[in-house]
C-alpha cells in the first residue's frame, strides 16, 4: 500500500481558492490554450502541482473580470471537484470534451494514471472521484484502498469505472464501501445527472 505525502510545501495555504484550467477557461470563456498564456504573461495567478497540473487563483479570475466589465464570479462561489482518473487517453478526451459541454459549476481535472492521481491528490482534493480499475502499474484497486486509508478523503464521493462483473471485482478484493461502480463505456448521460444531483446537494 501506498503512502500519501502531505501537500506541496510551495503551495498555496488556501488551496480552495484555486481551480484548474478548464475550470478557468469556462469561467472567462476563453479556450484552455488562451488561459495558458494569460498565465505565462502573469494576466492570470498560478502555481503548479507536484504532478505539474496548473492551478488557477480564483481571486485573479475575478480581478481580470473586474478590469475587464466582465461578470464577475462571486467571492464564495461553489462548485464540484472532479477528478478522472483513466489510462486510455481517447477515453480521457471523451471526458473532457463531455464535461466541458455541460452548464454545470464543475472543475474537473483528468491525470491517465493512479500514482499521478496519488501524487497530487493530496493538493486537488476532489469532491468526486472517478476512476477506472483495470489500469497498468498501480490500478484503481490499490488507488481505492489507499484513499479510503486516508481519514483525509472519508468524505470524498467515489465511482469506479469498469468491465468487471460483480464477481471479479470480488475477486481482486472489492472495493471500499459506498463506493458507486459503473459498467463501461460509461453512460455520460447517467454521469451528468449523477454530478448535478452533487453540485444541488453542495448548494444546499
Amino acid at each position: 500500500m501506498f503512502a500519501l505525502k502531505g501537500s506541496d510545501m510551495n503551495a498555496p495555504l488556501q488551496q480552495e481558492d484555486y481551480c484548474g484550467t478548464f475550470f478557468a477557461a469556462k469561467l472567462l470563456g476563453f479556450s484552455v490554450g488562451t488561459i495558458q498564456t494569460m498565465v505565462e504573461k502573469g494576466e492570470l495567478q498560478a502555481w503548479k502541482t507536484q504532478g505539474g497540473h496548473r492551478r488557477i487563483s480564483m481571486q485573479s479570475i475575478r480581478e481580470y473580470q473586474r478590469k475587464h466589465g466582465l461578470a464577475e464570479v462571486p467571492e464564495k462561489t461553489r462548485y464540484l471537484k472532479v477528478l478522472v482518473v483513466e489510462d486510455d487517453a481517447a477515453m480521457l478526451e471523451v471526458f473532457k470534451s463531455t464535461i466541458d459541454g455541460w452548464t454545470l459549476p464543475v472543475d474537473c481535472s483528468l491525470m491517465s494514471s493512479a500514482m499521478e492521481a496519488l501524487i497530487d491528490i493530496n493538493t486537488i482534493r476532489p469532491d468526486l472521484l472517478i476512476t477506472d480499475l483495470k489500469m497498468p502499474g498501480v490500478d484503481g484497486f490499490e488507488l481505492l484502498r489507499t484513499l479510503r486509508a486516508n481519514p483525509s478523503f472519508s468524505s470524498m464521493v467515489v465511482v469506479a469505472m469498469t468491465g468487471l462483473s460483480s464477481a471479479e471485482i470480488a475477486e481482486r478484493g472489492g472495493l471500499p464501501a459506498q463506493s458507486v461502480t459503473i459498467q463501461k463505456p460509461v453512460d455520460m448521460r447517467w454521469l451528468q445527472g449523477f454530478i448535478a444531483a452533487l453540485v444541488a446537494m453542495r448548494q444546499l
